[in-house]
């Protein structure tokens, strides 16, 4: 039965590319790319002439049912997107949906990821995590994902396009205090690789002196709980409350919402041992 494979494909250096997925996309009849153009070079690196078939978030319905015909009449695919595994913060998800409801075999060729290779570099936990892909841009919406981050009990990793890792940055600080650890990835595997380690409030310095380029991946540690009562708790709704007026939300409303979160029993946990030195950049 004919085959769509979901190949993996390199994050920014060319070298990470597995012999696997060399071989599927030599050798099956179509590859299905995000950009046909940043494909061709991948392709040209492992010498497949296969031929290219655009399938983005525009066209990923209407390519469908062609997709189909092809798997019907034998074709074996590969999927890719521009960089790391498809899927992922990608278009694909209907199409592979759709595929394995037909009754066609769907075939994941692992490999390079930038959500792995940053939460293992980052120097926090890696027991249990979360990826939530680039956060909302404004409203209720990013308003509620950020939250989810700041009282978080477990690593998170996020996407974030360099022009607005700063109100990232800024945004987390209010809420989940400047002294919450964090690790940002730049450029993963190219040549300007830069990993920051350091707390929120040193980002933010070091970024605003240090604007940063290209694709960017952001780990924020878990919370670790608070002494109810002592100065720590204190600090957090001091700041808390900043944050939520400042959003706008009326004063009253900010008071109950102080009290629901540091009022409710949290858990304890043990804290994120330091990595390095304060504010360490590696390259």
């Amino acid at each position: 039965m004919a085959t769509l494979y979901l190949v993996s494909t390199p994050i920014g250096n060319l070298q990470d590319v597995t012999h696997r997925a060399e071989a599927v996309l030599r050798e099956a009849d179509r590859v299905l790319a995000e950009d046909t153009r940043r494909a061709r070079i991948l392709l040209d690196h492992v010498g497949s002439t296969r031929r290219l078939v655009s399938l983005h978030e525009h066209n990923e319905t209407s390519r469908i049912q062609l997709v189909l015909s092809w798997l019907e009449a034998g074709e074996d695919l590969a999927l890719v997107s521009d960089a790391g595994t498809p899927l992922v913060s990608d278009p694909g998800a209907r199409l592979v949906v759709a595929v394995a409801e037909a009754g066609f075999t769907v075939v994941p060729i692992p490999g390079p990821s930038a959500i792995l290779a940053a939460l293992v570099v980052s120097g926090l936990p890696t027991g249990a995590f979360s990826f939530l892909g680039f956060p909302p841009r404004k409203g209720s919406d990013r308003k509620r994902f950020l939250e989810r981050v700041s009282s978080s009990e477990e690593t998170t990793v996020l996407f974030e396009s360099p022009e607005r890792l700063d109100a990232l940055l800024e945004s987390l600080s209010g809420l989940a205090g400047g002294g919450r650890r964090v690790a940002v990835a730049r450029e993963l595997t190219k040549v300007h690789e830069t990993i920051f380690r350091g707390t929120l409030a040193e980002a933010r310095r070091y970024y605003r002196e240090h604007p940063p380029r290209g694709e960017v991946t952001v780990v924020v540690a878990p919370g670790e709980g608070l002494e109810r009562g002592g100065e720590a708790d204190r600090e957090a709704g001091r700041t808390l409350a900043a944050a939520l007026l400042e959003a706008g939300e009326r004063p009253s409303a900010v008071a109950k919402e102080v009290s629901r979160r540091l009022g409710m029993a949290l858990r304890q946990k043990a804290p994120c041992p330091p990595v390095g030195r304060a504010g360490e950049t590696l390259r």
